[in-house]
């Protein structure tokens, strides 16, 4: 038997088309390998099973790679609050590159030199499968039919149909990505920059606008920059995310649509549910406010920016970024506290948070009320002081302009 060709599995109408197209093409067995980011119950497993077998494949893989995906990616996005344009949480994306080494890994076990992936030549995933699979097995064949060969989901549609073999939901008109930090959903309405989806096209958000659920107020726990609990219960961070993406999803918050630059470098758009992305990084957020100092919050915020890019473009491998990651980590000695949030149609309020570590609580002054370990005398003193290169620009323009 000839060595088999290891397709990585999504479900999706790409992949679904790959299976037996490979089979047709190349005469060789298909073994499919879904790697488990999130966003998949024990009845959807079973579905994917189900189909990828019925399309062809002679074995499929499941792994769940969960833990591993928030350990190695998604604790980072929140040490680092990134989001991409000021909007966007990287919900599906970022997940490529543990993805990729999986994969990898799979092929060397199965005793194959060739993997195949289903991601097309306009978007960022072929890329990020690409740099990833150079860096960590460039001894791989790497088969990529979807983006060489151009295929529209129309074509891939009618040739699945015409075999009579199954067609995932939605079938062509929207190309929908799921994981653990929020699902993504492209279709005619963002190929242009123009318009929303229907509201029948999102995938946990659906009728939180026409069927509004009445406010709800959590309470979330995060020990060292990490979610570990939820309205009193000590959860995995795992749990937490899935909880969270079951109660905020219903509520339309971190719903939204993306416009942003593609790492190839053209303008792209795509719609995007985070509920429980939103519900975090705003979490977290706040709480780093309680208790960094000005300077570690600015820090952080000037590498988030570039550590947000590099994980986008697939880049997670360079070292730059384990140099980001361990600034990450010691910032957040302190991030441990919890944080109360008002859920509404649309808007995850923060309304408090509580530390230990307070720095407000530490200073012995209130804000705008009373003085604390310093006198009147001592502020009259800084105003001063900080006031200095004001008043001497302000100084020397007064003074060449007497010169002229």
């Amino acid at each position: 038997m000839s060595q088999p060709i290891v397709l990585a599995y999504s479900g999706g109408l790409d992949t679904s088309f790959l299976v037996p197209w490979l089979k047709e093409q190349h005469g060789r067995p298909i073994i499919t390998v879904t790697v488990d980011t999130g966003g998949i119950d024990d009845a959807t497993r079973e579905t994917l099973r189900e189909r990828a077998m019925a399309l062809g494949a002679v074995a499929h893989h499941q792994i769940d790679a969960r833990a591993d995906y928030f350990e190695q990616v998604l604790r980072f996005l929140i040490m680092g609050n990134v989001r991409r344009g000021n909007l966007y949480p990287l919900c599906v994306g970022a997940e490529r590159v543990m993805q990729a080494q999986t994969i990898a890994r799979m092929a060397r076990e199965l005793g194959t030199g060739s993997i195949a992936h289903g991601c097309t030549a306009a978007g960022n995933d072929q890329v990020r499968f690409e740099v990833a699979l150079r860096t960590l097995a460039p001894e791989l064949e790497v088969i990529a039919p979807v983006r060489d060969r151009a295929f529209k989901r129309q074509e891939e549609l009618d040739y699945l149909t015409q075999r009579g073999l199954p067609v995932p939901p939605h079938g062509a008109a929207y190309s929908i990505n799921r994981g653990l930090w929020g699902v993504s959903i492209g279709g005619k309405e963002t190929l242009t920059s123009q318009g929303s989806l229907p509201d029948d096209a999102w995938v946990l958000s659906r009728d939180a606008f026409t069927k509004p659920l009445p406010p709800r107020r959590i309470v979330l726990q995060f020990e060292q920059g990490v979610p570990c609990g939820l309205d009193g219960q000590a959860m995995t961070p795992v749990a937490v995310i899935e909880a969270l993406e079951a109660i905020a999803g219903p509520y339309g918050i971190g719903r939204g649509i993306h416009l942003g630059d593609t790492i190839i470098g053209t303008k792209g758009r795509v719609a995007f549910e985070a509920p429980a992305a939103e519900v975090l990084l705003n979490a977290h957020r706040e709480l780093e406010k309680l208790v960094l100092t000005a300077r570690q919050q600015r820090i952080k915020e000037l590498l988030a920016g570039p550590y947000g890019d590099w994980v986008h473009e697939g880049q997670l491998l360079d070292p730059a970024c384990r140099d980001i990651e361990a600034l990450f980590i010691e910032s957040q000695a302190r991030v441990t506290g919890t944080v109360t949030v008002l859920l509404r149609p649309g808007s995850a309020f923060v309304e408090g948070t509580d530390s230990k570590y307070s720095l407000m609580a530490a200073s012995k002054g209130v804000y705008g009320e009373a003085t604390g370990e310093w006198t009147p005398a001592d502020a009259l003193g800084f105003s001063r002081i900080v006031g200095l290169p004001g008043m001497f620009h302000h100084r020397a323009g007064i003074q060449g302009a007497e010169r002229q």
